[in-house]
């Protein structure tokens, strides 16, 4: 079996809280975008993890397919998988990519070994794996709050525009981007906002880790403002960065980023 596990970026990031358990609380939009890894799974004699694409740092045995795969076989008695990831999706980006090869490993082993889990369930063994992972199961547009993992509806669709992602290979690491950060509680009704028309955002839905990033990398910021330059409607970081984002009403030219990682798409949600 195969599939296309996805990216998404965040619309309105706001850090409102840390919590006594060391996470903070946010409130942001997640929205799918169709970037994506290529994700096969199968049968066999033997458990086996490849990957091949994007390098991967770190021990495989870590990565998220896998540690889906011990998930369910930790309940269920399935037999082995020979797993193959080819990553496409830049890691450690804000785009959560690899978020979403674990939630997509787990609807695909489900659907492999016929366990008939609910959506609910999914979204619970996906809790396991990483606060973005229960986000991929649906793979909604949501209003997202808590530290990542509580979800509810957003009446939000940007069918027929187009976006487009630059990823200027920056590493920012977590520590880095919460070092920018003072949490704050909300003034306004930033979900509101969200569902409001795409030409407020760019007054009015910030991301919180921005401010931080773009002083330590001003190349980051003269890239959002480029993408204004070139006509978005709306530009933005996603996540923690480094990839920004900028939603377009007709298909942006991609050699503007010729330098960059850079993926030009339609939005299908």
């Amino acid at each position: 079996m195969i599939s296309f596990p996805n990216a998404k970026i965040n619309i309105g990031l706001a850090i409102t809280s840390k919590r006594e358990d060391g996470y903070h609380d946010i409130a942001s939009c997640f929205y799918p975008i169709g970037w994506t890894d290529i994700l096969e799974i199968v049968p066999s004699e033997e458990l086996s993890f490849s990957s091949t694409g994007i390098d991967i740092p770190g021990d495989a045995n870590g990565n998220l397919c896998l540690k889906a795969y011990h998930l369910l076989k930790s309940d269920f008695d399935i037999s082995p998988v020979t797993i193959h990831l080819h990553k496409v999706i830049p890691i450690g980006a804000g785009l959560g990519g690899g978020s979403a090869d674990g939630a997509y490993a787990l609807k695909m082993l489900n659907e492999i070994f016929e366990l008939n889990l609910s959506t609910e369930k999914l979204e619970e063994y996906a809790l396991e794996l990483g606060s973005d992972c229960p986000f991929f199961i649906t793979n909604n547009p949501l209003w997202v709050t808590g530290r990542g993992e509580v979800f509810s509806k957003i009446e939000l669709s940007l069918a027929g525009k187009w976006i487009m992602m630059v990823n200027p290979n920056i590493h920012i690491s977590t520590k880095e981007a919460y070092s920018g950060v003072v949490p704050m509680e909300l003034e306004a009704d930033l979900k509101q906002i969200v569902e409001d028309d795409i030409s407020i955002w760019k007054e009015k839905v910030n991301n919180d880790f921005e401010q931080g990033i773009f002083k330590n990398h001003p190349q980051i910021k003269e890239i959002k403002e480029h993408l204004y330059k070139e006509g978005a409607v709306y530009a933005s970081m996603t996540g923690s960065g480094s990839t920004l984002f900028g939603i377009f009403e007709t298909k942006p030219v991609e050699t503007l980023f010729s330098a960059f990682t850079t993926w030009v798409g339609k939005l299908d949600s």
